[in-house]
């Protein structure tokens, strides 16, 4: 097909902000194309930009092979159509159509004839002399569409055309318009933040996220092959779960391997794996890849729509003291010192090192003059394996020392036999400063407090903890004791069925290899 647009590089600002990155696609004719995105994303503001109602600050416009950017609107082969459809409330359905045709002034015989034919393009042959005011908003819009095309343009802009109509109306129009663009033939540029409009008509698809292009396809592309999470979840509904692609065609999440038809990635990449609501069958739970619990199921007319968990998640909250002390200085010996209290597991006492004692304490020592880190040289301490408390010295060389209390208590850990999940935590106690210091706080709580998850059944295989949540300012932190929490991912699975469901039933979830999508994980 030939090219009849070519946005290259469109780059436009308002008030210093962009709203349009570097934006480039090609149109060709005869094409319905539909621009998608939420509100802001640009979408209308490039549809602008094409009509003449705006000029790029960057970039360049060409149609038909001729750049267009300083071209005046009314001398574009382009029409457009808005949202409010700006119709004459003045002017009868007839003289609303050629109004056009009549500032050009062509003869009367052939505005008539023109009027007519679109007339019985958009099936209202009998309402030419009909008061504006006496038309629904779906003849309105028809109307609105017969005044652009009477023109013969090359090209039909629609700016979010059917957002004031109802549902029912709307879907109507979206068959109108399709059926309309196939019987001029001409190319349709359409704005749309309804991915089922968009579904519905197009045959390409431009999804759109804060001025930049994030994929350009066919409705079937876009649909079964998003190239990341924002289109998956803009376009149409998904299951959306993080997974390690470990080599072509094998994908790894919910702690188990499945088979895939996806290639191409490095091993054990990070990615989002992507299954489709209607690609998932519920079966009994012996039959299932993945076993789970119906949370909910909701009726909507032609299926049900069902919420299967199958891991709840853990979560595990801890202690956090935090005082304001100071690191021991030996002035004569030129050496600062700091250390902290700390929780150790009555399990842990038999395979405890003295490497052991000085991370859980974070005990460390420096030259107060070159801040050089010093070693610490000796750990002193008594322990019996009984909960309690022991204090702890720790020396330098040079006789500078800081004593600690070793907490020993029952094993801090959650259990979720249900879905063969273990996370631990220990409270752990802290000093303002270093609060204050952190780069990278929740990678610092999680040391701090050894947090970490597995399976029951095997303690070999490690789960993230993906959340850290506390109840404290970091910037303005003051001496007390705050909670802090660690959650692993719960996973629950929307599927779309025929076959009524109800909740609490155990069920198992089968797909097949082609129904699993992986995508990259979006930058940021």
């Amino acid at each position: 097909m030939k090219k009849l647009i070519e946005f290259k590089n469109i780059v436009k600002k308002f008030d210093g902000e962009t709203v349009l990155n570097g934006v480039s696609i090609d149109i060709c004719e005869n094409e319905f194309v539909t621009l998608l995105g939420p509100s802001g994303c640009g979408k209308t503001t490039l549809l602008r930009i094409l009509g003449g109602f705006l000029e790029p600050d960057g970039g360049e416009v060409i149609f038909d092979g001729e750049e267009i950017s300083k071209i005046p609107p009314y001398k574009r082969e382009i029409n457009t159509v808005f949202q409010k459809y700006a119709l004459f409330p003045h002017l009868n359905v007839y003289d609303n159509i050629a109004f056009g045709l009549k500032i050009k002034k062509e003869p009367k015989d052939i505005i008539e004839q023109k009027v007519n034919r679109m007339l019985k393009l958009v099936n209202l042959e009998d309402y030419g002399k009909r008061k504006i005011n006496q038309l629904s908003g779906g003849q309105q819009q028809r109307i609105a569409i017969a005044r652009a095309l009477v023109n013969e343009p090359m090209v039909l802009l629609l700016d979010e055309p059917l957002g004031a109509l109802d549902l029912k109306l709307r879907k109507e129009m979206q068959k109108e318009l399709k059926r309309i663009q196939r019987e001029v033939g001409i190319t349709f540029v359409f704005v749309t933040h309804d991915q089922e409009e968009a579904l519905t008509m197009s045959d390409k698809i431009v999804v759109m996220k804060e001025g930049q292009i994030q994929q350009i396809g066919t409705p079937i592309e876009i649909y079964n092959e998003p190239i990341n999470e924002y289109v998956a979840k803009f376009i149409g509904e998904s299951n959306i779960i993080d997974g390690i692609m470990k080599d072509d065609y094998q994908v790894y999440f919910e702690d188990k391997l499945f088979e895939c038809v996806d290639k191409g990635f490095e091993k054990n990449e990070n990615v989002d794996v992507v299954i489709r609501p209607e690609d998932i069958d519920i079966v009994p739970p012996e039959a299932g890849m993945l076993k789970g619990t119906v949370k909910s199921v909701m009726f909507k007319g032609i299926h049900y729509e069902v919420m299967v968990e199958t891991r709840a998640g853990a979560s595990i909250t801890v202690k956090m003291t935090v005082s304001d002390h100071k690191p021991v200085y030996n002035e004569s010996a030129g050496e600062k010192m700091s250390a902290n209290d700390f929780y150790l597991d009555i399990s842990d006492i038999d395979e405890l090192t003295k490497a052991d004692i000085i991370a859980r304490a974070d005990a460390q020592a420096w030259d107060a003059k070159t801040d050089d880190w010093i070693s610490i040289s000796k750990v002193e301490y008594h322990l019996e394996k009984k909960n309690g408390t022991y204090p702890v010295t720790f020396h330098t060389s040079s006789g500078t020392q800081v004593t600690v209390n070793m907490i020993v208590a029952d094993e801090s850990k959650v259990e979720n036999e249900r879905f063969d999940e273990v996370i631990y935590a220990v409270n752990f106690f802290k000093n303002i400063d270093e609060l204050k210091e952190s780069v990278a706080l929740e990678t610092d709580l999680k040391t701090w407090a050894n947090a970490s998850a597995w399976q029951l059944d095997d303690d070999n295989v490690n789960i993230n903890i993906t959340s850290v949540e506390y109840d404290f300012d970091p910037e303005n932190i003051t001496v007390g004791t705050y909670d802090v929490t660690f959650k692993t991912d719960g996973y629950e699975y929307k599927i779309e069925t025929t076959k009524e469901q109800t909740e609490g039933e155990k069920v198992g979830l089968r797909f097949d290899p082609d129904d699993i999508h992986i995508m990259r994980k979006m930058e940021g």
